[in-house]
């Protein structure tokens, strides 16, 4: 099994040609909203309406490039279940993003967003960026949660807001790659801000605005 890394803004492997960073992604949110669902539909493109819940903590790995940088992946599916619950967090420490999700058509999972978000604040760290997702979007007719609600949440919590489908493939892969974005944009702030003595002057991933790719939005 792979070793998480437990740098704050990803890890450089000079004697590694393999990637120039790996960044430690996690999925979490109450069970059954889609966890698994969505992160095999990015990391093999496949779908199973099957329900089998996760038992406390798995992942899977990809490679991507952005802004001719390889990035390794490392992204962990959390289980939902409260019994869980000491599992998962301790795999909060060294996360450089989060996608918090929610089932459009599941009030409770959209109400414990909040409680979510406050676990990430006290296990995480403190520059751990956050993606707040409603998944299950292709099911319109059973909608309980509008995007309105789901905006509105993003905005008050400080996150950015996406709505997808892991079944009809909505948004995914936008999700990962906006978030990986992110990550970057933060680390080369940081960069560019802190003591060159400490950093070597090395310049973080500059990326342009059309490397955010659009979302797209799923109300009618």
């Amino acid at each position: 099994m792979a070793s998480a890394t437990d740098s704050r803004y990803g890890q450089k492997e000079s004697s590694d040609q393999n990637f120039d960073y790996m960044f430690k992604i996690l999925i979490i949110g109450n069970s059954s909203v889609g966890k698994t669902s969505f992160l095999f539909r990015y990391a093999d493109d496949s779908f199973t309406p099957a329900f089998v819940s996760t038992v406390g903590i798995d992942f899977k790995v990809k490679t991507i490039y952005r802004n001719d940088k390889r990035i390794k992946l490392q992204i962990w599916d959390t289980a939902g279940q409260e019994r869980y619950r000491t599992i998962t967090t301790a795999y909060y420490r060294g996360a450089m993003g989060f996608i918090l999700m929610y089932d459009i058509t599941n009030e409770e999972s959209f109400n414990a967003v909040q409680d979510w978000s406050t676990q990430i604040k006290t296990y995480s760290w403190d520059n751990a960026q956050v993606l707040l997702v409603g998944n299950k979007c292709d099911m319109e007719d059973e909608r309980v949660v509008s995007s309105e609600r789901g905006r509105q949440l993003a905005d008050h919590l400080g996150f950015e807001f996406f709505e997808a489908s892991a079944k009809d493939n909505i948004n995914v892969k936008q999700t990962f790659e906006r978030l990986v974005d992110v990550i970057c944009e933060k680390m080369s702030e940081s960069l560019d801000t802190a003591d060159p003595a400490v950093t070597g002057a090395k310049q973080g991933p500059q990326l342009s605005e059309q490397q955010a790719p659009p979302h797209q939005d799923c109300a009618c």
